[in-house]
């Protein structure tokens, strides 16, 4: 099941009950009040999750699966990975 647009495992994140959040593919903005590049790019090429993309991995979302202080060290990046393999 695909719980977001980079890869992140909603199931995981400690925010997820705490604000309520169905995950990003349920939601028209992240409850955190900003809008996401990643979900906006992925919606606009109409893909499920990054890793429909062509471009797979870009920039955009090694510089969120690898920034220093809410990155992952790339899980999400595996995860799109699996999601398209699935």
């Amino acid at each position: 099941m695909i719980e977001s647009r980079c890869g992140l495992r909603c199931r995981d994140c400690e925010y997820r009950e705490q604000m309520n959040c169905p995950g990003c593919v349920h939601m028209d903005k992240p409850f955190w009040g900003e809008s996401c590049p990643i979900k906006s790019c992925c919606e606009q090429k109409e893909h499920d999750h990054c890793g429909q993309c062509k471009d797979f991995p870009c920039a955009l979302l090694n510089q969120f699966a690898y920034d220093e202080a809410q990155g992952d060290d790339g899980k999400r990046i595996e995860q799109c990975r699996l999601w398209l393999e699935g």
